[in-house]
């Protein structure tokens, strides 16, 4: 056989070995092509090939010999190789490659020019991304997506707007873009207003991506009829349900609070993945049901389902909030020998809260100090949370010294909860010591939030609010609500406020926290005898947790809230979580 034929037919070979995605024979052939230098188009094959899987190393080894055996690059060589680039840790190889793009004259190609965009936003290079998209004689759909999805990613949210208003075109993946830029820098209700606007729009339908992304925009703000309508519009317009959006929807359910929809979600999916598992374990976790997510991850066991990470993360917060500390050690302790997970700082950070929580305090300490990772602040502030809890203010003073140890940022709250420690304790001289350093350092803490949907409409309220258009009469309200707490047996805790004030002045300071705001705005806006459901950015405090316990049962209503690290059901004066929070 001539040469140039059996070149031909090794290059037929090799691409038909890469169609069968056999990569080590494809790769066999092209080592020993019978032409002492295969062509571009060879080249290109197998520097794509590395390239679809995100090995990038290969992929740019590739392009190196190509260089080196004096074969040229075309313009899909640069625009795989440069893909590949956009998986590299380092961003070294993708300036290097995109001048040599340039010097080949190939920088005003439009696939080219795309990738480069595509990349330099990977690395968050904006002002390199924006000229070479400024310099693009031609652009498409995908040259104006790539610098969306720069700024989005980046967190550049305005001049992601910007630049969406600015588009001639807007495919599915625009949209999709801006709502998930959205949703990462929780601005959740942007996100659900740019969805509805696509559909208005009309010109394009939303894919897998959109739907994912919107769902969970649905469950950070605890939108149900939101969350319910998209899941009567994927089924109406006959989208497929995969298992990430089943997943999606079993997320979804369960932090709007209907873990009860959440199951049937889980229980009509034929064959169940990690996903499905690790959402429903998750879901029920943050609901209190700790034994009931044991249940659900043994059945994940039994079907030869392997948890990951995140499963065993779930799990432990369900023992936590549980109070299952025998189940919850031995899950922690199995982890890398049973499932092959190397407990991360996250999964101790679970543990440790877990035994905090059930007054084990020495034993979490001991923990903490022995760890193979170093403690964050975090696992120190669970550690103090529990000493709260538990009114264990010598190690309280304890942990603040290791807080301040690892964080010389000015941030002081640790502190504050210490103080707050003191407070219930009524150690007063220690409060001012601790108030009088808070103050010095001029600590700014997060004032929280809270979101109540009413009608398909998601409100906003922070602490003390003053910008929600109907606040008048939302504090008016509250003031005969809390009245009727009081004659319900409700009294203000007052112990985490400031000692230098009256008690009068503490009661007005508790009295207007986001959540006692939307919850006020619940009972003005829906029906009498209809579920309130609210979600808070932060921990409920002790005064909203006993307040909301007397409003359930002076209005007759079922106060649905999901706080920070779990659920809180009030009805009829009690609460889902048995006061162990």
């Amino acid at each position: 056989m001539a040469v140039s034929s059996h070149a031909s037919f090794t290059t037929s070979l090799i691409n038909c070995y890469l169609s069968c995605k056999d990569l080590d024979s494809a790769r066999k052939l092209f080592e020993n092509y019978p032409s002492s230098r295969p062509p571009t188009l060879v080249w290109n094959f197998m520097v794509r090939a590395y390239s679809k899987i995100n090995n990038s190393r290969e992929s740019i080894f590739l392009f190196s010999q190509m260089l080196a055996s004096s074969s040229l690059p075309d313009k899909y060589t640069f625009t795989y190789v440069i893909t590949s680039c956009s998986h590299q840790i380092s961003l070294h190889h993708g300036e290097i490659i995109h001048g040599l793009a340039v010097k080949n004259g190939f920088d005003s190609d439009l696939f080219v020019g795309n990738v480069v965009i595509y990349m330099y936003g990977v690395f968050a290079r904006m002002e390199d991304a924006r000229k070479t998209f400024d310099e693009m004689p031609e652009r498409d759909v995908f040259t104006w997506t790539g610098l969306l999805r720069g700024y989005a990613k980046g967190g550049e949210v305005g001049k992601a707007c910007e630049l969406f208003g600015e588009m001639p075109m807007r495919n599915e993946v625009s949209w999709t873009v801006m709502i998930s830029g959205f949703i990462g820098c929780e601005r959740y209700i942007e996100a659900l207003k740019y969805f509805h606007d696509m559909l208005y729009e009309g010109k394009v339908k939303p894919n897998e991506a959109t739907l994912v992304s919107i769902l969970s925009a649905c469950a950070h703000l605890g939108a149900l009829d939101q969350g319910k309508w998209i899941h009567e519009y994927i089924d109406v317009i006959g989208f497929p349900f995969s298992n990430n959006i089943l997943t999606a929807l079993i997320d979804m359910y369960a932090k709007c609070g209907r873990i009860d929809r959440a199951k049937q979600v889980f229980i009509g999916i034929s064959k169940r993945d990690v996903f499905n598992y690790t959402a429903m374990i998750t879901g029920l976790s943050i609901h209190g049901l700790g034994k009931d997510a044991i249940q659900v991850f043994s059945q994940m066991l039994m079907e030869n389902v392997m948890p990951n990470d995140i499963t065993l993360l779930g799990l432990l917060k369900g023992c936590s909030h549980s109070g299952l500390v025998q189940e919850g050690s031995s899950i922690f302790f199995s982890m890398e020998n049973s499932w092959g997970v190397v407990p991360r700082i996250e999964h101790y950070g679970c543990y440790v809260d877990l035994l905090g929580r059930a007054g084990y305090l020495e034993r979490a300490f001991v923990l903490v100090k022995s760890m193979p990772i170093r403690p964050d602040i975090v696992i120190w502030m669970a550690l103090l949370s529990a000493c709260r809890v538990h009114r264990d203010s010598k190690l309280g003073e304890q942990i603040v010294r290791h807080i301040e140890l690892l964080d010389d940022s000015g941030n002081s709250a640790g502190k504050v909860l210490l103080s707050n420690l003191n407070a219930s304790l009524g150690k007063w001289e220690r409060v001012a010591e601790l108030r009088h350093l808070i103050s010095d350092k001029r600590n700014k803490s997060n004032p929280g939030q809270s979101w109540i949907e009413v009608n398909g409409v998601v409100h906003e309220f922070r602490v003390d609010d003053q910008l929600h258009p109907q606040i008048a009469q939302i504090q008016e309200k509250l003031i005969e609500v809390l009245k009727q707490a009081r004659l319900g047996g409700y009294i203000a805790s007052t112990s985490q406020v400031s000692f230098d004030l009256s008690e009068e002045d503490k009661e007005q300071a508790v009295a207007y926290h986001s959540e006692k705001l939307a919850v006020t705005f619940g009972l003005m806006s829906t029906e009498p005898g209809t579920s309130i459901r609210i979600v808070k950015s932060l921990r409920t405090c002790d005064d909203c947790h006993s307040a909301l316990k007397a409003i359930s049962t002076i209005y007759k209503r079922e106060l649905i809230v999901r706080d920070r690290s779990r659920f809180h059901t009030f009805r009829e004066g009690m609460c889902s979580c048995n006061d162990y929070w």
